[in-house]
């Protein structure tokens, strides 16, 4: 017989299980549910970004707060490792950190590279609407 305590942790992995990149949420990129994002039509950002990179950190913020603006409630943000994850730069010709990749389910609709500008990454992330 389950327990009451097994009961609330199962019930806890599998709400992580059924939604691994909620909406206006940055996750690690997972290639199963950037697939399930794209079958969605879903607005999708990929952010490439390495952790000893200034840009990188200034994108941060800019990122947070565009994903938690009303109008971009659906958005998903996926972020990829410049230093570890190798296979998935050259899958999104990734050549630099600090590159931005714009998605309106399976359409790239643009990407940039290095901008830390506020009104260019909103402009990048409105292309995924």
């Amino acid at each position: 017989m389950l327990t009451r305590r097994r009961i609330v942790a199962l019930a806890a992995l599998l709400t992580v299980i059924a939604a691994p990149a909620r909406a206006g949420e940055v996750v690690p990129f997972e290639a199963e549910a950037f697939a399930v994002a794209q079958r969605a039509g879903a607005p999708i950002l990929v952010a490439v970004s390495a952790p000893w990179c200034p840009i990188c950190k200034a994108q941060k913020p800019i990122l947070a707060r565009l994903a938690a603006e009303p109008r971009f409630r659906d958005l998903r943000v996926f972020t990829i490792d410049f230093d570890t994850q190798k296979d998935l730069l050259r899958r999104f010709d990734a050549r630099m950190q600090s590159t931005l990749i714009a998605f309106k389910g399976a359409a790239e609709t643009g990407r940039s590279v290095g901008e830390t500008q506020v009104e260019w990454i909103e402009g990048l992330v409105e292309k995924t609407l």
